[in-house]
Formats: structure tokens, sequence, C-alpha cells
């Protein structure tokens, strides 16, 4: 018992490790604890927001701006994840190779690029909120509705960038320990502001779905600025200068070139995605888009952590490869399957046996609860096959190789699921339904390519 405490301590306080040379269990589990619970505080933030919105008044209106907003912001997460696949990569390799000078260099280039790309984008989603949310199925009045808390979301979109990139570079650095705490300390904050803001308290007075936005914002910026202490002043293994901010031309073109497709990666499934919420609420009505989005938002707190025990996969790729440990890359990457496997199959059973709890934690609106409940039955079905293939898509953008879980995600989801959901919802007239059931069937589809192609083995000769 004495030995697993230590081990869970050292896990959590983040101790110095080559993981290009420890025990190949160990180093998945000394990255994927923490890298698990940072997920899982991802994952609070949209929870948190939607108990409390599900309790307004307007719960309906309420709920399904959260939620389209959220799929909207997905375009966001997407450009800052691809980044952060620039800075893991980048980071992971000249960490293998022993330099972290470089690595720090690397890091630095990246939240400059990432930084400039954002900004812009953030100003459209502030000018054009109430337009995003009518163009993603929303009537007027829920648009009217919901429109500052989409503009305040969308404006947060730099914060939201700085979270995932900067933690993406702890992550290359195999200090997954500070990116779990920045989460933990920006949830925190968010849970305590969450019901201040919104119902009001003292001098505080109620803003209501207004309040769960500012409170979000206000979370996230705090866990940021814990991050950056320890990217710019405290003594990390990744140190920050001033002066890696001036440009470098050739690095930039190089984080261009591993980010570029590995944001156009997330973009394609992130598109797909809101194409289907649109399709809910278009042959579903109000209630179908409501109870989707709770499913929605329910699964991704389950995945997310099954994410990040993934992106164990990522930093282990890309440290072996700079320590030239072809086979030990191999075989981090199958052995992070094993583990994902079994905590996904723990949460198909969770949702299949549990599923209507869960949902009445969230709303009690009878009509939102049947579509939930039936959204996550479905989805559930195709969990194992998903977990499998979040590690084979985290391994080769650990590799560098982003192009391939690209093409992998345009054909999956482009070229299957939203014809197949258009289909089924459409001409079959399942509605809600077929959506729902495209969902399982493109991610299997989707994880058999990218095990092959895995398998196949191109990933080991990328340079970066």
């Amino acid at each position: 018992m004495t030995k697993y405490i230590d081990f869970l301590k050292k896990a959590f306080n983040g101790e110095d490790t080559d993981f290009t040379k420890v025990n190949i269990r160990s180093a998945v589990l000394l990255l994927a604890i923490p890298m698990m619970l940072e997920m899982a505080m991802e994952s609070v933030f949209a929870l948190v927001d939607l108990y409390f919105v599900g309790h307004l008044k307007e719960s309906g209106f309420a709920i399904q701006t959260v939620g389209l907003t959220e799929s909207v912001l997905s375009i966001m997460y997407s450009i800052a994840i691809g980044m952060s696949m620039a800075a893991t990569a980048l980071v992971a390799r000249r960490i293998g190779e022993k330099n972290p000078e470089q690595a720090s260099r690397s890091a630095a280039q990246v939240v400059l690029v990432s930084f400039i790309v954002t900004f812009i984008l953030s100003l459209a989603g502030v000018i054009y909120a109430e337009e995003i949310l009518i163009l993603m199925g929303s009537k007027p009045e829920a648009a009217a509705y919901g429109k500052n808390f989409t503009r305040i979301m969308m404006g947060s979109s730099t914060i939201i960038m700085l979270l995932f990139l900067i933690n993406g570079i702890f992550r290359g650095a195999g200090n997954a320990t500070i990116a779990m705490k920045s989460l933990w300390i920006a949830n925190i904050a968010n849970i305590i502001l969450c019901p201040v803001l919104i119902k009001g308290l003292g001098p505080v007075p109620a803003m209501g779905l207004t309040g769960a936005a500012l409170a979000t914002t206000i979370g996230r910026s705090i866990g940021v600025l814990y991050q950056l202490y320890h990217l710019l002043i405290a003594d990390t293994q990744i140190r920050i200068k001033m002066s890696y901010f001036t440009p470098d031309f050739p690095l930039i073109k190089s984080i261009v070139n591993i980010a570029t497709p590995g944001i156009f990666q997330f973009v394609i499934a992130s598109c797909s995605w809101i194409f289907l919420a649109e399709l809910v609420a278009t042959t579903g009505g109000e209630n179908a888009s409501a109870g989707y989005q709770t499913a929605l938002r329910l699964m991704m707190f389950f995945m997310l952590p099954a994410w990040g025990l993934s992106n164990a996969a990522s930093t282990l790729v890309g440290q072996n490869m700079g320590a030239n440990e072809m086979l030990r890359a191999e075989q981090s990457v199958m052995k992070t399957v094993k583990y994902n496997v079994i905590f996904m199959l723990i949460v198909s059973l969770l949702f299949i046996f549990l599923g209507n709890f869960l949902v009445s934690f969230f709303t009690q609106e009878a009509e939102i609860k049947d579509f939930a409940k039936n959204a996550l039955h479905i989805m559930s079905i195709g969990f194992i096959f998903y977990g499998i293939g979040m590690v084979m898509i985290n391994a080769f953008n650990g590799a560098g190789d982003t192009w391939t879980p690209t093409w992998v995600n345009l054909f999956g989801f482009w070229m299957f699921q939203i014809p197949l959901a258009y289909f089924l919802s459409k001409h079959l007239d399942l509605g809600p339904k077929g959506v729902f059931i495209s969902i399982p069937a493109a991610e299997t589809l989707i994880t058999v390519v990218a095990f092959i192609l895995f398998k196949r083995g191109k990933w080991k000769t990328v340079k970066v």
C-alpha cells in the first residue's frame, strides 16, 4: 500500500522523471493520472454551467444557449488544441534530445503565433454573437436571451487558447502536474463564482445566464495566471525568457507546418459536431436540442479524462522519438490503449445503467430527459472504439504527424458521419435518433482506419 501511495504522490507532485528510461507502465501512469484529472476539470466547466443554468426560469433557452455556444467555441478549442499539438510535439522532441532551452524557445514561439490568431477570431465572436446562435438553429427569441452569454464566452477565446496551449507545453515537457493544478484552480474559482454571479449575493446582483459566462471566464483567467507564473518566473524545466518571443521565422514555419493540419484535424471534427447539433435542433426542436446538448456535456465529462489518458501517448511518443527509442514509443502507445479501453468500458456501463439518474441531475423536464437518455444509451455503444481511436490520434500528433489523423477525420466525419446522420434523420425519418446512431458508427470506423495506419509505422519517420 505504501508503494502505491508513494507512486500517487510522485504523480501529483510532478517530480522530474526521464520518461525515456523508466518502466513503460510507470511512465504511462505518471503522466496519465494528472492528465486525466486535468481533462476532468476542463469538462467540469461545462457541467457546472449546465447545472446552474438548468435551474433558471428559461432553462430550455439557457441549456440550448450553453450547448450551442460550446459547439461554436469548439472551433476555438480546435485552434488551441492544434497549436498545443505543435507545442507538445516540439517540446517533447527537444526534451527527449535533452535540449530544454530549445524546448522553451519553441514554446514561446507557439504562444506568440496562437495569441495573434485567436485574438482576431474572438473579436468576430463578440460582434456577431446573436447571429451565430441563429445560424446554429436557435430561435430568434432564444438567441436574444443568450447573446450576452455567447458574447462573453467568445470574447474570452484568447484565455481559452492560453489555458489549452500552455498546458500542452507542460505536457510535452512531461510536467503534467502543473497542467492539472491550473485546471483545478480555475474550476474552484468557477464553482465559487457561478452561484454568486448567477443568483446574486449581497451587493452582487443576480445576472442569470450572463453570470455563468463571467464566472467561467474569471475562473479560466486565474488558471492562466498560475500557468504564466510557472512558465515565466518559477524554476521549471520549461522557462521562457522575454527574448524568446522575438519572432523566429524558421521555427514559426515548423510550428505552422505541424499546427495547420492539427487545427484542420479538430476543426473538421468540431464542424461535424456543429452540423449534428443543427440537425438535431431542426428535426427535433428545442427539447431535442437541449436533451442532446445535455447528453454531450455528460459524455464529454468522461471523454475528456479519456483524452487526458491518451495524451500520455503523445508525450511518450515525442520524447522517445527524440531519444531515438522507436520500439519504446510504440510499446507506450499500446500500453496506453489498454488502460483507455478499461476506462471507457466502465463509462459505457455507467451510461447504460445510470443514464436516467445522470440526466436527472441537470434537468427535470420529461421530454428533455428522454432525448438525453436516448442519446447517452446510443452513443455509449461506441465508447470502447472511441477510447482506442483517441490514443491512436494522439500518438500520431505526438510524433508530429498531424496530417494522418487530419485525413482520417475528414474521411470519418465528413464523408461518412454527416451523410449517414442526414440520411437516417431526414430520409428514414428517424429524426434526432438518426443523428445519435451516426456518432458511434463514425467513431468505430475512424478507430479501425487509425489503428491500421499506426501499425504501418510511417509516423516513425517524421522529423520536427
